[in-house]
């Protein structure tokens, strides 16, 4: 694993290093492979972000988009990831249809769900039995728990090992969402972090020995590139 931290001077900066990263792993990933795959993050900070690699022009169609998680809700409820990633992002370009890959919602059982996404991902990878697949770009968040993805604290899916994708669990609330297995499987894997009220867990996340369970965010060791991108808000103590 090759580890990058950079701390930015503020939200703005954050962002717009962000956007230089991503675009430099979407354009090496192009050139390689002649495809990018991306998974996305929800929550409001990766909202600029999304906006931003609107206005770029890019080869949609040779860039498929995942969702690292997914609230259990309808995809036009105000609280679906998939929905701000189409208001901020995909709706915006000529990326056809079939490239994007959004988590269901629509089952009773969010367990049939997730089995389904599961399915999906390994037939769109052409993946072995027991093969994870390498996901080119995974964008990921981090909570004040130190949560990230739908992998809170002290909660089933952080002992998921065998699976892709599984039934998160927020305050009782069924999420969908990557497995850590499947997380670490990635190229890259790219957190972006702003405010101070990110600042307690970071210190744990970063700590030399804390614990998995308490701060999930420490189980992501992807076998690629992992950056943490954090404003100084968030970043202050870890600045080198």
């Amino acid at each position: 694993m090759n580890k990058i931290v950079e701390v930015l001077p503020d939200k703005t900066a954050l962002i717009e290093r962000s956007l230089q990263v991503c675009l430099d792993q979407i354009h090496s990933c192009i050139e390689q492979r002649s495809l990018c795959t991306i998974a996305l993050s929800g929550g409001s900070t990766p909202k600029p972000l999304y906006e931003a690699i609107a206005t770029q022009n890019l080869p949609w169609d040779k860039i498929h988009i995942f969702w690292g998680d997914e609230r259990y809700v309808p995809p036009d409820h105000p609280d679906s990831n998939q929905r701000m990633a189409r208001s901020a992002w995909l709706d915006k370009v000529n990326i056809p249809a079939a490239n994007i890959h959004p988590m269901p919602t629509d089952e009773a059982d969010p367990a049939v769900a997730a089995d389904r996404h599961e399915q999906h991902i390994k037939e769109f990878f052409q993946v072995q039995p027991g093969e994870f697949p390498a996901i080119d770009l995974i964008l990921l968040g981090m909570g004040d728990d130190g949560h990230t993805a739908s992998l809170f604290p002290h909660t089933e899916a952080l002992n998921v090992r065998d699976r892709l994708i599984t039934v998160g669990n927020k305050d009782g609330q069924p999420r969908i969402t990557f497995t850590a297995p499947l997380i670490n499987q990635a190229r890259c894997v790219i957190f972006v972090v702003a405010g101070a009220s990110k600042r307690p867990a970071l210190a744990q996340v970063f700590a030399t020995t804390s614990d998995d369970q308490s701060y999930p965010s420490r189980l992501i060791q992807p076998q690629g590139e992992l950056w943490w991108l954090l404003d100084e808000a968030a970043g202050l103590e870890l600045k080198s």
